[in-house]
C-alpha cells in the first residue's frame, strides 16, 4: 500500500507543476484574475495533498488498514476538489459549462477534512 501512496503523491505533485506552470503562462492571458486565482486554489491543494500522501506512506504511525482509508478518502477528496475546480475555471476556455457540477467542490472539500480528521485520530490513538 505505501508504494500505492507514494506512486500516487508523485504523480498529484506532478500534474500540480504541470497544471501550475500552464496556469502561470498559458492561461494568465485567457482566464480573468479570479479564474486564474480559483485555477491557482487547484494547484495548491493538488500539491498540498500529495506532500500530505508522501507523509501517509512513510509513517509508521498509522496502521495500514487505516492508511488505505486516508489514501482514498485523499485521492478522491482532490480528484473532485481540485479537478472540479480546474473545470469551472477554465469554461471561458472549453465553452462547455460545468457548473451544474460546482456542487461536487465542496464535497470534495468536506472528503479532504474527512481524511485530515481521520489521519488526526489514529495519530492519537
Amino acid at each position: 500500500m505505501n508504494k500505492k501512496i507514494l506512486l500516487t503523491a508523485s504523480i498529484f505533485g506532478i500534474f500540480a507543476i504541470i497544471f501550475g506552470a500552464f496556469g502561470a503562462h498559458a492561461l494568465k492571458k485567457t482566464l480573468s484574475i479570479d479564474q486564474l486565482s480559483s485555477f491557482e486554489t487547484g494547484v495548491k491543494y493538488l500539491m498540498y495533498h500529495s506532500l500530505f500522501l508522501l507523509f501517509l506512506g512513510t509513517t509508521n504511525s498509522i496502521l495500514e488498514t487505516s492508511k488505505k482509508a486516508i489514501f482514498y478518502l485523499v485521492f478522491f477528496g482532490v480528484t473532485t476538489f481540485s479537478g472540479s475546480i480546474f473545470l469551472l475555471s477554465t469554461i471561458p476556455i472549453s465553452n462547455i459549462n460545468f457548473k451544474p457540477i460546482g456542487f461536487i467542490t465542496p464535497i470534495g472539500g468536506i472528503i479532504l477534512l474527512t481524511a485530515w480528521f481521520l489521519m488526526f485520530f489514529k495519530i492519537l490513538k
